[in-house]
């Protein structure tokens, strides 16, 4: 294991704070060591979190910058991704913070558990670097918000790794389609996530070997780690809060609304405006169910996966003409109703009568590259957005899902588990960014972080 010379912890927040102090400039006026190297010198990245998505993202990123570093508060994570990425020559560590604290770092990926991408992106942004975060970016409504003040502060670039919105056989097909007004106007739009996570009782368990589980939990409440493996399975099929599984609990993500939600809600809200349409949310409601009680949103079971299973959500925006039906009942995809036709869309496919009428009245020829925001299109799906993030730090502009536009859909999905939790419509003012009416939905709009893991501004 290589490992460099610890910064200490006053040299670290004495560099963020005079990189805060001096990172107050307009978006694009800073320079950075990425833009200033020669065409021959790659960036080099760290990856933050080494577990199942992480191995599967970075190794894309190897085709246009180095992979240098790898940090997981797991052991066994370290040393599976070093002989899997890196050879076993990656510079290893416990603590996120003596990332972000190498000059030598331009990029960090960012693919740790939901609840802990906000405080390590802000991190790292005022650190001076780069970063490709996974979705959802954020656990709350208000998380969104401060990474965004600081984005436009410090000028990073930071792409989400929503990379359906760097599909182009499909996702951005379908968008060209509806923006050239082969639907006409849209009056219905259906998204179909599956059905969220379910558990047994779990039982509290003794802390794997290596895992530091303090610091997995990190800025959200303590709690007992707890793992059953399932007796009527012969692999090793688990129920666990802890790592892949952290998805089904309300303390460290927002269940499948966040988790697929994050992908194909915002492919539909991307549908309504390339459409012409005002896409800004106003109110999300419908039914739902839990496996578990709920009071005041607040889960009253504590040994089970606690976020919604099922969902009927209706979301409405200013746009009255047209609405999202949010489901877990029907295909995986979203399928997309307007005056003229319909069309279907997943990541195996994208079918209806419009897409058939292309082949005897093609879309123009820039079509794509007009929904793509007319950047270089640079392969498809993951590679694709990978090269569009470093083109976009070559030249320092936002990403084609940047965190600004991603937020504005991931809100969407925040409210819409917050309806569930709370089982009403929940109302919303694009205007001021706030829930209205609902003292008690609009405290949900923010967390307290635990003591000692606090952002570090």
């Amino acid at each position: 294991m290589t490992q460099k010379k610890p910064t200490s912890r006053r040299q670290f927040l004495g560099q963020t704070a005079a990189i805060a102090s001096a990172s107050l400039v307009p978006f694009g006026a800073l320079s950075s060591r990425v833009s200033a190297q020669s065409p021959n010198e790659r960036p080099r990245f760290a990856l933050i979190g080494v577990g199942g998505n992480g191995t599967r993202t970075a190794p894309v990123g190897q085709q246009f910058a180095d992979l240098v570093a790898l940090c997981d508060v797991d052991a066994k994570h370290l040393a599976h991704g070093n002989g899997l990425l890196c050879d076993g020559k990656a510079d290893l560590y416990g603590d996120y913070r003596e990332v972000l604290a190498q000059d030598d770092i331009d990029i960090v990926q960012i693919s740790a558990p939901d609840h802990w991408h906000t405080k390590i992106l802000i991190e790292a942004m005022l650190a001076g670097k780069d970063a490709y975060c996974e979705k959802p970016l954020t656990l709350t409504i208000d998380e969104g918000k401060l990474i965004r003040k600081v984005q436009k502060q410090t000028g990073r670039v930071v792409q989400v790794g929503t990379q359906q919105r760097s599909s182009m056989n499909f996702f951005n097909k379908a968008l060209a389609v509806i923006a050239d007004g082969r639907l006409g106007k849209l009056y219905k739009i259906t998204v179909g996530i599956d059905a969220g996570g379910w558990s047994p009782e779990i039982s509290v368990a003794d802390v794997p070997e290596g895992l530091d589980w303090d610091r997995w939990l990190g800025p959200t409440p303590v709690m007992p780690f707890r793992y059953l493996q399932d007796p009527k399975k012969d692999t090793d099929r688990n129920y666990t809060n802890g790592h892949t599984h952290f998805r089904w609990w309300y303390e460290h993500s927002g269940g499948k609304l966040t988790d697929w939600g994050a992908h194909h809600i915002d492919i539909a809200m991307l549908g309504i405006a390339a459409a012409g349409q005002n896409n800004d949310p106003v109110s999300v409601g419908g039914s739902s169910r839990h496996d578990v009680e709920f009071k005041d949103g607040v889960p009253m079971q504590d040994n089970r996966y606690n976020t919604a299973r099922e969902f009927d959500l209706i979301v409405d925006f200013a746009d009255r003409d047209v609405q999202i039906n949010i489901r877990h009942d029907v295909d995986n995809g979203i399928l997309f109703e307007g005056e003229r036709g319909r069309i279907f869309v997943n990541r195996g496919k994208l079918v209806g009568k419009p897409i058939e009428d292309v082949a005897t009245k093609p879309l123009p020829k820039d079509a794509i590259a007009k929904v793509y925001r007319d950047m270089p299109i640079m392969g498809n799906d993951r590679d694709a957005h990978w090269a569009n993030f470093t083109h976009s730090i070559k030249h320092r502009t936002l990403p084609i899902s940047d965190v600004h536009s991603h937020m504005k859909m991931l809100n969407v999905c925040h409210l819409a588990g917050i309806s569930c939790r709370l089982d009403r419509t929940i109302h919303w003012d694009q205007t001021t960014e706030q829930i209205t009416g609902d003292e008690l939905a609009a405290s949900m709009m923010s967390r307290p972080y635990r003591e000692g893991y606090e952002i570090e501004m």
